[in-house]
């Protein structure tokens, strides 16, 4: 009893930066390992001689294992301790890296990303929970401030750090970096981070909760992988998979609500700060993770942009990111949390809807600007709403509330991906059916563009061959022009759900339980 009192004694006096490297070295490298590889799919489809859509498995499978086990954090916990859990997880993320990256065929890589997911799914909500308990309820605003450069700085980074590596390297480099990362990890938190009691009663296995919730992820995932592909509801395979996945979901939630040994507990979401949270949180994560997705396609396929320079657009937002959070612990002690959180909704709007005034011609440095106004936006928003999201929740609670949380930001990232690729797509078609009404012979400006055209082309080859490549030339730009409308109203609606989302921080509660 005395040497246990000792080693408690010796824990409490760990820095708390010192906690917060311990958990968020990891947690920024397992949300690196997403948002790097989605710019190495082109390498990696090339690498194994495999279409985009088989490699896009990479992405796929990984975002799958990653939900599963966001949802599973608090159970688990429960069951090995804290300390325990983490070392677990961690070693598994390092093994599946290695799996990556030294994979001999496409399924051997996606079968590596599944257990880099697994690995890595419990470390956001692990993170955010750990430093919601280690600091006080007057340092939160400085502890979500780290949280937020984490998570969000390393998404951000993703690409940069993905395009710089697959440019100068390798895509197996991408996954190789995780290896001293994980080894390292695993040692600061045996050192740093205070465990906590088995639960013996989380021994009982809630097997109908954990399937039913995998089917219903895996399901899901498939679906809007896939549905923009296949034509969605047109489908049948689609269609039925979307009625299972519904049906998987409403026997999860109807199990979950009346089982005492649930793998979560739903009754969190009767909290008010928990819920608005949730939902203003899971559309800031979209509002990132759409123009994420969309800018480096758009730069690299519209505007012939490298990987790497694609993912140079994004470094501003990442400087401002740094920035704000050393200023938003400050920022949070002088003003309403819930004015922070709407000005930053409002940064979020308005740095978006400048991308509407994108063209063929735009430079470097326009595309760049508004990602510092993003940045700001991001910091502005995420840091106070992490801390209030579960600032009213007991701690007993916050695993199993951080881990729901996380789960409906993941979900929320997977949905705006897919229907913004999909919103992409029939609004390019929609545009191309306007513009080339105007490709006509009634049309003179036309008529006079394709004989100068024409003139231009002729050489050593004959008039109806430079008419033929005249007419290539402009279905190309008309493509062109019809594909950059499509991006521009993606970013509208974009734009649209931050300034939607403004009124709904003021109905945050700032009473932050700290029991």
């Amino acid at each position: 009893m005395e040497n246990a009192a000792i080693q408690v004694k010796k824990r409490r006096h760990v820095p708390l930066w010192l906690i917060a490297v311990s958990i968020l070295l990891p947690t920024a490298f397992s949300t690196l390992a997403t948002s790097a590889t989605n710019v190495a799919i082109p390498y990696i489809s090339g690498h194994f001689a495999a279409t985009v859509d088989e490699a896009s498995w990479v992405v796929t499978s990984y975002m799958i294992a990653n939900a599963c086990l966001i949802l599973m954090t608090g159970w688990l916990e429960h069951l090995f301790g804290r300390k325990r859990f983490l070392k677990i997880f961690i070693g598994i993320f390092t093994i599946g890296s290695c799996i990556c990256a030294v994979a001999p065929s496409l399924n051997f890589l996606v079968l590596g990303r599944l257990i880099q997911g697994i690995g890595g799914g419990p470390m956001v909500p692990m993170a955010q929970t750990i430093l919601l308990s280690a600091f006080p309820s007057g340092k939160r605003g400085l502890a979500m401030s780290l949280f937020g450069f984490a998570t969000m700085v390393s998404a951000i980074l993703g690409p940069s750090f993905g395009g710089f590596i697959v440019d100068n390297l390798s895509w197996q480099d991408i996954y190789m970096v995780n290896l001293p990362v994980g080894i390292v990890s695993i040692i600061m938190i045996s050192r740093n981070i205070q465990d906590t009691p088995r639960d013996s009663h989380a021994k009982k296995v809630d097997f109908v909760g954990i399937v039913t919730m995998i089917f219903w992820l895996l399901s899901m995932q498939i679906v809007l992988d896939k549905g923009h592909q296949y034509d969605w509801f047109n489908c049948p395979w689609i269609f039925w998979l979307s009625i299972f996945s519904l049906c998987c979901f409403t026997i999860f939630i109807v199990w979950e609500s009346g089982n005492d040994d649930a793998i979560v507990n739903l009754k969190v979401f009767k909290d008010k700060n928990f819920i608005i949270g949730t939902v203003l949180s899971a559309t800031l994560s979209m509002i990132v993770f759409t123009t994420m997705f969309l800018m480096p396609k758009f730069l690299q396929n519209v505007l012939g942009y490298t990987a790497l320079l694609s993912g140079a657009t994004l470094a501003p937002r990442v400087l401002s990111c740094v920035v704000m959070t050393i200023f938003i612990p400050k920022l949070m002690k002088l003003y309403d949390n819930r004015f922070l959180i709407a000005l930053g909704f409002l940064c979020m709007g308005l740095s978006t809807f400048m991308y509407t005034n994108l063209n063929l011609d735009v430079s470097f440095g326009y595309v760049s600007i508004p990602n510092v106004l993003l940045g700001v936006g991001v910091i502005l928003a995420l840091t106070p709403v992490s801390a209030l999201v579960l600032g009213t929740l007991p701690k007993a609670e916050l695993a199993n509330g951080s881990s729901l949380h996380n789960l409906c930001k993941t979900v929320g990232q997977a949905f705006v991906v897919s229907m913004s690729s999909t919103m992409v797509a029939q609004h390019s078609q929609l545009h191309q059916g306007f513009l080339v009404e105007n490709l006509s012979r009634f049309n003179l400006t036309f008529q006079q563009k394709m004989a100068s055209l024409t003139h231009t082309f002729m050489g050593n080859i004959s008039n109806v061959y430079a008419t033929t490549k005249a007419n290539a030339y402009m279905y190309k730009h008309l493509v062109e022009q019809s594909t950059l409308f499509a991006y521009v109203d993606t970013f509208a609606v974009v734009a649209l759900m931050a300034f939607i989302l403004i009124p709904f921080a003021f109905l945050l509660n700032t009473k932050i339980n700290d029991d």
